[in-house]
């Protein structure tokens, strides 16, 4: 696990957003994390505020740039919630449900919880 200063489950959701819009786009705005996201652009602008004060992400001009340390957290996070997200599945809980119910556990579940529902998927 990456040691990273502790934070939200927002600022994780913020970071895991990032991570997922820059897989698919060449460049990362505001504007897509709002729309990810489902929030509004004054909330984008308080979160990645504190994720630079935090190391997490830096601007390139407009554009949102996951740092080493962000992208490595961001990586985490994601990785925790397909684990959970295919634990849930093999349960027999539906695709949908399972997404939904992994979103909030991602934050929540313990490591020692976490290596076991991976040692089972």
């Amino acid at each position: 696990m990456v040691d990273f200063i502790k934070h939200s489950q927002s600022e994780e959701d913020y970071l895991e957003s990032i991570l997922l819009i820059a897989e698919t786009n060449p460049v990362v705005h505001r504007i897509d994390v709002a729309r990810k996201m489902n929030v509004s652009q004054a909330a984008v602008n308080k979160a990645v505020k504190v994720l630079i004060e935090k190391g997490y992400i830096e601007e390139d001009g407009k554009h949102l740039v996951l740092t080493p340390l962000g992208k490595s957290c961001a990586n985490e996070i994601f990785q925790k919630h397909c684990i959970i997200r295919d634990f849930l599945i093999s349960l027999g809980v539906s695709k949908q449900t399972a997404e939904e119910d992994a979103c909030r556990m991602e934050h929540l579940v313990s490591d020692e919880t976490f290596q076991k529902m991976k040692e089972k998927v």
